[in-house]
């Protein structure tokens, strides 16, 4: 993404401001470190009791996410899409798409600040260009639902508890 934003070939994702700049690294990282990891571990995870404790870590990881958000949105840092929200739209839409069927993820609040920023995401132009079928999201996800040996180096990294490879 950072090679990309320096290309300038389309609208700008990081502000002019160096210090929002490097906070929207910084949430852009949270989303890699923190919602990325708890979303593959309570999909892999096959025991009920492990996908609520990675339900709740997953919830609270993308709480913090929208608690740095600004406060009207719709968007993370407000009216138009910026750096965070290219980095967790796909993460948004896997939300729904693969956790809801395999984990019974509810949907986002309709009148809550996350279920306007879902909501945002979904309806995105450019979000709603690049995103496949639910099918083929069920699809690719399967193995990872079921925690199939050998689904990929991913899945063995979130079962042996290392970072993401």
């Amino acid at each position: 993404m950072e090679y990309l934003e320096d290309l300038h070939a389309g609208p700008p994702l990081l502000p002019a401001d160096p210090q929002s700049r490097a906070t929207q690294r910084l949430w852009a990282d949270h989303v890699n470190r923190n919602v990325i990891p708890c979303f593959y571990k309570l999909l892999q995870a096959q025991v009920e009791t492990e996908q609520v404790e990675h339900a709740k870590e997953l919830r609270s990881q993308i709480g913090k996410l929208v608690g740095a958000a600004d406060a009207t949105g719709p968007f993370f840092a407000g009216a138009g899409v910026s750096f965070v929200d290219v980095q967790i739209a796909p993460w948004v839409l896997r939300l729904r798409r693969v956790l809801g069927p395999y984990r019974g993820w509810p949907e986002a609040d309709e009148g809550s600040r996350w279920g306007k920023w879902v909501r945002a995401l979904e309806e995105e132009e450019s979000v709603k260009m690049t995103t496949s079928t639910d099918e083929l999201y069920l699809d690719s996800y399967e193995r990872y639902a079921e925690n199939r040996p050998g689904t990929s180096l991913l899945a063995d990294a979130v079962n042996s508890g290392r970072g993401l490879p």
